[in-house]
């Protein structure tokens, strides 16, 4: 990064955002502070407004205030609704478990702030993701945080590759408690503010009743539990209610615990069984947004994560002619959920690329 650059920085009004404006702002760089206007949320009537369902603008406003930068509003909503919300109501309508938060990465905050970077003449965007981009031998990567408690790299796994280079990630070498003291430092509001961990449009985690609102029906009618076999044990309230791996509400009397194993919209039913019945050996992803360049050579080595709280697993990636990849686990791995990204990282924590997951391979597929 050169001495001083023009730098459009998404802001939040929350801790992470302001610090990482107010960091660029004092190293001497052109920052202008942007909000993307996603969703209104007086859409949910009585809904707690906590996280991202505050008013982002104004709070971001008075941030940029407070660190002396301009700040400007973008409507991004109709975006937001076609490339996020829609999506996320089509997947959960078809039995998968989406993450929408890396389909927001790359058609908002790596989409649109991008086409804003060349309108306005800006040389990069930053925003407050823990993350790190790194020079490599074939161009800047995308790498783990330093404070891997904290790290996003995987939700980030869907930007597009040539984005890098033009992208800045001032947390990447900090903790949260580095962050939260130069928020205090600097005397920004936020630096106390608990964090949301909920979506930004669902701010009360009730991921099935935003369906039932927002959505056109599908998902939500009672439907049948079964087990692998087939065989009819009870009544579930609408399949949008239920994931692979899940054990809370499936509220079936049986000998041993019963977990979600599939979910088969076609039928509207779901799978239960024991919770061995989860392991799978490895799965099949959708196309791959490799971040390293060309895919890479059958049987490479990775680290493989399958959802955000997932602590990675050793595996083989095999990539595959219709641009998805098979990932073969070195052990089997419980819960591998259709919508959900698998993230492969090399040993030096470099994301090599993600995809959606499209199934999971029973041990028994697993061509070794």
């Amino acid at each position: 990064m050169s001495a001083r650059e023009r730098v459009l920085v998404a802001m939040s009004g929350g801790v992470d955002s302001s610090v990482a404006a107010a960091l660029l702002a004092e190293a001497g760089h052109d920052v202008t502070g942007v909000t993307l206007r996603l969703w209104r949320h007086e859409r949910e009537p009585g809904t707690p407004r906590s996280g991202c369902a505050r008013e982002p603008a104004a709070e971001a406003a008075a941030v940029a205030r407070r660190i002396g930068i301009p700040h400007l509003v973008l409507d991004a909503e109709e975006r937001f609704e076609a490339r996020v919300v829609r999506p996320f109501l089509d997947a959960y309508a078809a039995g998968r478990t989406p993450y929408p938060c890396a389909e927001c990465n790359r058609h908002l905050k790596f989409g649109l702030l991008l086409e804003a970077l060349a309108a306005r003449g800006a040389d990069r965007v930053a925003t407050g993701h823990y993350a790190r981009i790194e020079p490599t031998a074939d161009g800047p990567g995308l790498f783990r945080a330093r404070n891997e408690a904290k790290d996003q790299a995987y939700a980030l796994a869907l930007v597009p590759r040539a984005a890098l280079a033009r992208t800045l990630f001032p947390l990447g070498r900090l903790t949260k408690a580095e962050v939260r003291e130069h928020a205090r430092r600097l005397g920004l509001d936020p630096a106390e503010r608990p964090e949301s961990q909920d979506l930004c449009f669902v701010p009360d985690g009730d991921y099935a009743g935003f369906i039932a609102r927002h959505g056109d029906g599908r998902g939500t009618a009672p439907g049948a539990f079964e087990d692998a076999a087939g065989r009819r044990l009870g009544t579930h309230d609408g399949i949008v209610r239920y994931t692979v791996g899940q054990r809370h509400g499936v509220g079936l009397a049986a000998g041993e615990p019963l977990y979600v194993l599939a979910v088969d919209a076609a039928r509207d039913v779901v799978v239960v069984g024991p919770r061995a019945a989860l392991a799978a050996g490895g799965l099949v992803t959708g196309p791959v947004n490799w971040l390293t360049g060309p895919a890479p050579a059958p049987g490479t080595r990775a680290c493989v994560r399958i959802r955000y709280s997932h602590p990675g697993a050793e595996a083989a990636l095999h990539p595959r002619d219709d641009g998805g990849c098979e990932v073969r686990f070195a052990e089997p791995q419980d819960a591998v959920t259709p919508g959900q990204l698998a993230v492969a990282y090399d040993a030096s924590g470099r994301v090599l690329g993600g995809a959606p997951i499209e199934r999971a391979l029973a041990p028994a597929e697993v061509v070794r």
